[in-house]
């Protein structure tokens, strides 16, 4: 109970719940100063509310060498610890590692009906976008179809970044955040081919015709998950 209040307080601060949200948007380590920058804040205001997240494990740091003397300099970074609160205690992770033993008992008919389900929920997550912008796929062009699937992969929380080159017909997929993390660090192989299927099914809810190559995945000590998607509009 002392952890959950901590973490309510910490959470309580606008400021310090939007410097989190933007160094999960930056993929990458920020300074102290550089927060205080982006704020126009003082540079000890920054370090507090760092610290704060630092003390609930949402962010983590190390000093490093700038390589111009002086001391080393503090950069923080996402930790990859999860918080998580439920009232009353609820435990989802556990849920879904029961439900995906259970399917894998069923043998190749239960992985095949898992990775079916898991790109089908991929295309309801575009087709509750074109839904909500009242669009339909033939009114959108390629650029705008990018768009649409980076705030879809933004909703579900993949921590998203693309690029995208219309003349070559290719898009560039990265994915910073497994939302699957935990129960794919238990079963790497089933988890991370239900997400391909997944992101194929956003995929396919917008592009006509769709090759998708992984060429990077979390679960091989790799930085992010990217891919590369070929596609026809």
């Amino acid at each position: 109970m002392e952890q959950t209040l901590k973490i309510a307080n910490v959470l309580a601060d606008p400021t310090r719940y939007y410097i989190y949200q933007h160094i999960v948007n930056k993929h990458g380590d920020v300074s102290v100063q550089q927060i205080a920058d982006s704020f126009n804040i003082h540079p000890n205001v920054a370090r507090l509310h760092l610290s704060k997240l630092e003390d609930i494990d949402m962010l983590t740091s190390d000093a490093r060498k700038t390589g111009k003397g002086g001391r080393p300099s503090r950069l923080y970074r996402l930790s990859d610890k999860v918080i998580q609160l439920h009232f009353p205690y609820r435990n989802y992770q556990l849920l879904s590692r029961i439900a995906i033993q259970t399917m894998m008992t069923l043998g190749e008919q239960g992985k095949q009906a898992f990775y079916e389900t898991g790109k089908a929920f991929g295309e309801e997550l575009i087709n509750q976008q074109l839904a909500l912008n009242s669009t339909s796929i033939d009114q959108l062009g390629f650029g705008e179809k990018v768009n649409m699937l980076k705030n879809a992969a933004t909703i579900a929380g993949l921590s998203p970044e693309i690029q995208a080159s219309e003349e070559e017909n290719k898009i560039y997929f990265r994915i910073f955040n497994c939302p699957f993390k935990e129960v794919a660090e238990v079963e790497p192989r089933t988890i991370c081919s239900m997400h391909n299927s997944f992101l194929e099914g956003m995929f396919e809810a917008l592009f006509e015709n769709v090759h998708i190559v992984e060429l990077e995945n979390m679960m091989s000590n790799c930085a992010t998950c990217s891919y590369q998607a070929s596609v026809l509009t």
